[in-house]
């Protein structure tokens, strides 16, 4: 069978390159024709060389097609897949940076909190447009696969405002899934459940995870017919390194009795008790890697990714292409519903979909991540009920702040854009009102770029921000870079360790 696959934001080389792969790993798939979209030409050349050259060494038919016109790449397609940053590390800088000054230490910025809100206001609009092309000139029914964070507010947007059947998709329940069955089987062999030579692998823990994007919970775990949920606080606290590591995880098993999927990192900026004190921040964190916790992290990483592959990009073209086979497929979702739409077999995932009774305790319509099945009928997903009660406040917290910033990113209405900030969980534990109100100005004046959906409101922000200044009502602003921010290597800095390690 030959389909269409366009990609948007393709010149993202891990998501693109990897998908691809996924994909091509499917025998009925190999003539896919790949529309690779993005605005930066420099990136999708390297992105799309790189990408042939794989093609090309598996003696594989699929055609790889570049443009830097979105419309030109979703016509007829079969699959559209979103991976976009908009505005950039440019823009995600200042997502991390401007808060700061307001004492709000977030790590990633990319969900909620002062940054991921507005990362959904320059995210949404491009979106919405996307959706556009889509309805007129894709396939009928063509399904939209979306990757871009935020998350929950674009996947929301494009599914009520756009006119589009959008999955979100996400990779953190995988990741929890993987750590669960890693602490069963270090517990299982020290009980001699298992010998030395066994392993407990994700395959052997049935889970059940619910909840929203970045916020789903493991509700239930069983290995061997046994409920694991009772003993999930232990084994994390016995594991040598996630007990360092994931400080903020075990402590919301302690408070709710579940395990949360998304990272330590990302868990401490979505509710309002482990970021708030600057004196505290360290005590919950681990700075072995970003994703743990350090202040503005993941921008550090991407910055050292990007600057690395643009500098190393000749020698990834001289290492050996690897092999395109189903063992070396990777858990993202997309490639499987795709399988399953197309050839019938089954697949089961946890995709972010509008909730229309699905999580009960919730409220219908926003966006929830929960199990799904795919096959020639489509993307089922069944009801789970009710949250566990400790867990539903937590994400009901976020939702009405995802919902205020979604609107707000649809509208260009400040008003919803300040009262989301107000009632973002981290900000509001952090900041008083008037606080707000100043960081988000800054942060619409810093970003008028990328935010035509404010045209109309950005001197009027330039405008209050000028007049504090004058008559001295300006907040008093942190000096800081952070309870943890670590410095951004070079790429010199970064060979030589790699040099050290023999890399």
């Amino acid at each position: 069978m030959s389909i269409k696959v366009a990609m948007i934001g393709a010149g993202s080389i891990g998501f693109t390159r990897r998908l691809m792969h996924d994909l091509l790993a499917v025998p009925e798939f190999a003539d896919t024709t790949f529309a690779f979209m993005d605005i930066s030409e420099r990136n999708l050349n390297m992105v799309t060389e790189l990408c042939r050259r794989d093609i090309d060494t598996n003696k594989l038919p699929a055609r790889v097609v570049p443009t830097l016109n979105q419309r030109e790449a979703i016509t007829d397609a079969d699959y559209i897949i979103c991976m976009i940053r908009q505005g950039g590390l440019e823009a995600f800088a200042l997502d991390v940076d401007i808060p700061l000054k307001y004492g709000v230490d977030q790590c990633v910025g990319d969900t909620i909190c002062a940054g991921g809100i507005m990362y959904a206001q320059r995210t949404i609009p491009v979106l919405l447009n996307i959706c556009k092309d889509i309805r007129e000139v894709a396939q009928p029914g063509a399904l939209f696969l979306n990757y871009s964070n935020p998350m929950a507010m674009n996947t929301w947007a494009c599914n009520k405002y756009g006119g589009v059947k959008t999955i979100g998709l996400c990779h953190g329940v995988q990741h929890g899934h993987q750590q669960i069955a890693d602490c069963i089987d270090r517990w299982a062999k020290q009980e001699g459940l298992l010998s030395k030579d066994e392993r407990v692998t994700m395959r052997d823990v049935d889970i059940v995870c619910a909840g929203i994007n970045h916020q789903t919970w493991y509700i239930k775990v069983q290995w061997r017919g046994m409920d694991m949920i009772p003993m999930m606080l232990d084994l994390f606290e016995a594991h040598p390194v996630f007990s360092k590591q994931e400080k903020v995880r075990i402590d919301m098993i302690r408070r709710t009795g579940y395990y949360s999927t998304e990272s330590n990192g990302h868990l401490s900026e979505y509710v309002p008790w482990y970021r708030k004190r600057v004196g505290e921040i360290g005590q919950w964190i681990d700075l072995s890697e970003w994703i743990h916790g350090e202040t503005g992290g993941y921008l550090r990483h991407c910055t050292e990714n990007r600057n690395w592959f643009e500098t190393d990009f000749p020698n990834w073209m001289k290492e050996t292409p690897p092999v395109i086979a189903s063992e070396n497929r990777s858990t993202e979702h997309g490639s499987y519903i795709i399988e399953g739409i197309e050839t019938g077999r089954v697949y089961r995932g946890h995709f972010n979909v509008i909730n229309q009774g699905h999580i009960t305790n919730l409220p219908d319509g926003c966006v929830i991540e929960i199990p799904g099945y795919v096959d020639h009928n489509g993307i089922n997903m069944p009801v789970v009920g009710d949250l566990p009660l400790a867990c539903a406040p937590t994400c009901s917290a976020s939702v009405h702040v995802q919902r205020l910033g979604m609107e707000a990113a649809v509208h260009g209405d400040v008003m919803l854009l300040k009262q989301a900030m107000l009632h973002d969980p981290l900000v509001g534990a952090v900041c008083n009102p008037e606080e707000v109100w100043q960081m988000a100005d800054e942060m619409l004046v810093a970003q008028a770029e990328w935010l035509p959906n404010y045209a109309n409101e950005i001197e009027a922000a330039r405008a209050r921000l000028a007049a504090h200044v004058k008559d001295g009502s300006r907040v008093k602003l942190h000096q800081t870079e952070g309870a943890a921010r670590l410095h951004t290597r070079t790429v010199e800095e970064m060979a030589e360790i790699k040099s050290a390690k023999g890399v």
